[in-house]
């Protein structure tokens, strides 16, 4: 009879998942299916800038108000207050849109172990 340990565990097993991977980090389609149709504000940002309250409160028509950003710089797009890409403004028919130029990659999953 022999003493050695044998596997019973396989890596083709129903929900197996890469190599020390618990199954609960790697989501799935199906996981998320309930959240598709989900709708969440955007906002898209021209730029930022600071003013004092005396400025703020002297503001009016034709006013204008300095912003950081310089002239020609992508626009920054959030949904639902974080940020997912930046982009540029386009005419769409008789509307205003963003063509986006770099989708921002979630820093959640960088640095895990």
């Amino acid at each position: 009879m022999s003493s050695s340990p044998s596997s019973s565990s396989s890596s083709s097993a129903p929900g197996a998942t890469p190599a020390g991977a618990p199954a609960a980090d790697v989501p799935t389609a199906r996981q998320f299916a309930g959240f598709l149709d989900v709708t969440c504000p955007v906002s898209v940002v021209l730029g930022t800038g600071s003013i004092s309250v005396r400025e703020c409160i002297a503001l009016d028509r034709n006013s204008v108000v300095r912003l950081v950003q310089p002239a020609g710089e992508d626009l920054h797009v959030f949904a639902g207050g974080v940020a997912i890409a930046r982009g540029e403004v386009v005419v769409v028919d008789e509307g205003t849109a963003v063509r986006l130029t770099e989708v921002i990659k979630p820093a959640s999953g960088e640095g895990r172990a």
